[in-house]
């Protein structure tokens, strides 16, 4: 690949230093995606720009317009402090007529809303829990198939925000507790959805029209309390001390019989077209004790750093870093205006 100009977007306060040398590692943690990409964009021989951008569409504009960059790497994950707005982003680079690396503006509709992309994948026949939706200003009245335990998430947040070990439930009592803590301390819709005993299970999956199912990733549990729900709470996808404490590791999933992983490979491929979504994703599964692969959440633009889910998985498939980067690059350049109008008729 030629040497590219690449505008790398991101929020102000994860611009990267030089160096994480001298950072905590909950500190060094938080940037480390942003300092992952650029650092490895300079090592393949491009030329990025970090830009930290939040509230003001002009700075991306102004930058498109005297950097003049091949590509976007987009790291954004929200705008104005709203999760839902990253999709607004993207619909401004289609229109400057740049091309940008992760999900376009209708994958990230589909996916961000838990209950419509469920309904969606419910449709196709998908296994998907059961689940209820109660917006905020509404009773929580479950209907009697949904059946406990269950556990409850923000509607529209990702990455574990308001996850903790009290979003699962017994009974309809701290349901109804917890719902209120959506509500109240996050400030969204709750989805209470049932609990699927089983394996946390990852799968990465790359391409634009022609994918690339990553070998899956399992999330680890190696010491944790005996009355612990082993479920991914937002302290252990990003507490570091709570992770060396309690062994909670990424790992290849091991011991799937053949079929198994070629059906959630199958799977998440379905679901990735399905959301529309391309540039790369992470599609979530919890399996069961029976091996039945439910869909949990699909993740456009996931954490890309290295040693997370999707370059783990990717180390399995034989590509280190910049190979990944690479594709992700190539991934963004391949996709022009015109085939970005062309599938909205796909």
């Amino acid at each position: 690949m030629k040497k590219l100009r690449v505008l790398v977007l991101m929020h102000p306060d994860h611009v990267p230093p030089e160096s994480l040398d001298g950072l905590t590692p909950q500190e060094a943690l938080a940037l480390k995606a942003e300092f992952d990409i650029v650092q490895c964009l300079r090592k393949l021989g491009h030329e990025p720009r970090a830009l930290g951008v939040q509230d003001e569409f002009l700075p991306i504009r102004d930058a498109v317009e005297e950097f003049k960059p091949h590509v976007v790497f987009n790291l954004l994950e929200e705008f104005h402090s709203n999760m839902l707005f990253d999709q607004n982003v993207v619909s401004l680079l289609e229109l400057l007529r740049v091309p940008y690396t992760g999900c376009n503006p209708r994958g990230l509709v589909l996916a961000r809303s838990k209950s419509l992309g469920k309904k969606l994948l419910a449709y196709h026949r998908i296994p998907v829990p059961d689940f209820l939706v109660i917006p905020r200003g509404h009773r929580t009245r479950r209907p009697k198939k949904l059946e406990f335990p269950l556990i409850v998430k923000s509607l529209l947040e990702h990455a574990s925000f308001g996850i903790a070990q009290a979003s699962l439930v017994e009974d309809d009592e701290h349901l109804a507790e917890r719902v209120a803590f959506v509500h109240d301390s996050i400030g969204t819709a709750a989805i209470a959805e049932r609990f699927i005993e089983g394996r946390e299970i990852y799968v990465g999956v790359l391409g634009n029209d022609r994918l690339v199912a990553l070998p899956p990733i399992e999330l680890i549990f190696e010491n944790m309390p005996a009355n612990a729900a082993l479920i991914a709470t937002a302290k252990v996808k990003h507490d570091v001390a709570y992770q060396a404490k309690r062994g909670i590791a990424l790992a290849a999933a091991k011991g799937l019989e053949p079929e198994v992983k070629e059906k959630i490979s199958r799977l998440a491929k379905r679901i990735y077209k399905t959301l529309e979504l391309d540039g790369y994703a992470r599609i979530d599964f919890r399996l069961s004790g029976d091996n039945v692969p439910y869909f949990l959440d699909a993740n456009p633009n996931p954490d890309i750093s290295d040693g997370e889910e999707i370059a783990s998985a990717a180390a399995l498939a034989g590509m280190n870093y910049g190979d990944l980067v690479t594709r992700i690059l190539g991934f963004g350049l391949k996709r022009g205006v015109a085939g970005t109008i062309a599938s909205l008729g796909t």
